[in-house]
């Protein structure tokens, strides 16, 4: 199930809004075949897994274990069910880390098998399978995308000097980073004084990767055109009070001002099947998602260099536990949880 779970991974920016899977299949404690979720609306893990098994050891098939770290699915989606597949193959032993949480899904696929009398064990490794796919299973168990927030601080915790201007805090190593986390995610916001001053792109760049769509909070207008976060490299929605409408890459959300902001801005997230939000910005932004109870993991990068006297102090992290801590160039990285 280690190995399932090591293939899922590699499917990380490609095939949301499905599910990270990896599947291995195994004769006899020897590995005949494994694959995993490449692409979305392309053949799913287990597909791919028995694709992999070599000609001469096709025959083992309906003798060997199948590992799956998500629950083969039911339904007919982009691909057919994958349940039926493992019952023409004749597997007769499944192993599943984890329930899938999908409505169309959602324990039919290991009904349908056992009532075909596979014999399925659930709960292998299944609190590293949620981390894997802890976007889509947020997304699925409370209806809302999985929001990371992010921030950079310096040495005396500021993320811009006084006037709000934006500051070189991170390394080189942790820039190439934070471009990695921006391809891992579905979306990418900013509030509008963040816009303002820093003129954000919000696009992946420093590795191969695709850009997120880009979701500006600008609840007045303020931010104008000629703001880079309008170029044509990736959508941009803009939620607002005064408007709404569409043109080429543009989409402007109209909101009700008596409506809590957030709470209107994540139901329409969740309409549009987007599983994560990465929050860069600012601290008042931050501050908003936190008090409100909306943040699923904090990534503070924390320089150990760099001073911002008089600075524009970072957000106050409340309610958290630290998860983890690391060093990366001459920041800190470290990471919360609720």
């Amino acid at each position: 199930m280690k190995r399932c779970l090591q293939l899922a991974a590699l499917g990380a920016g490609k095939v949301a809004p499905n599910p990270m899977v990896g599947s291995v299949l195994v004769y006899q404690n020897r590995i005949i075949g494994e694959g995993y979720h490449e692409q979305y609306g392309q053949a799913h893990a287990e597909v791919n897994c028995l694709a992999a098994v070599k000609e001469e050891d096709r025959l083992l098939i309906p003798e060997s274990t199948l590992y799956v770290s998500l629950e083969p699915c039911a339904h007919f989606g982009k691909t057919p069910p994958c349940a039926d597949l493992i019952i023409r193959s004749g597997i007769k032993k499944v192993v599943v880390a984890i329930r899938d949480p999908f409505d169309a899904v959602d324990g039919k696929g290991i009904e349908k098998l056992q009532e075909s009398g596979v014999e399925v064990i659930l709960g292998v490794e299944q609190e590293a399978a949620r981390e894997v796919n802890k976007r889509f299973l947020q997304f699925h168990e409370t209806h809302r995308p999985y929001i990371i927030l992010k921030w950079a601080e310096s040495v005396n915790g500021a993320i811009a000097t006084n006037e709000k201007k934006p500051a070189a805090i991170s390394s080189a190593q942790t820039n190439r980073l934070v471009h990695q986390w921006r391809a891992e995610e579905a979306a990418i916001l900013v509030g509008a004084t963040t816009a303002l001053m820093d003129d954000p792109s919000l696009t992946v760049r420093l590795v191969a990767g695709k850009n997120p769509v880009r979701l500006l909070i600008d609840p007045e207008l303020r931010v104008p055109r000629t703001n880079r976060l309008f170029s044509a490299e990736a959508p941009t929605i803009i939620f607002n009070y005064h408007q709404s409408g569409k043109e080429e890459g543009i989409e402007w959300v109209q909101l009700d001002r008596q409506t809590p902001l957030l709470d209107q801005l994540l139901e329409d997230v969740y309409k549009r099947k987007l599983l994560s939000i990465l929050v860069e910005g600012g601290a008042k932004t931050h501050q908003e998602f936190m008090t409100a109870g909306y943040w699923d993991e904090i990534r503070r990068i924390q320089s150990r260099s760099v001073v911002l006297e008089g600075g524009y102090p970072a957000p106050v992290i409340t309610d958290a536990r630290e998860l983890k801590s690391c060093s990366l160039g001459t920041d800190q990285l470290i990471y919360y949880r609720p």
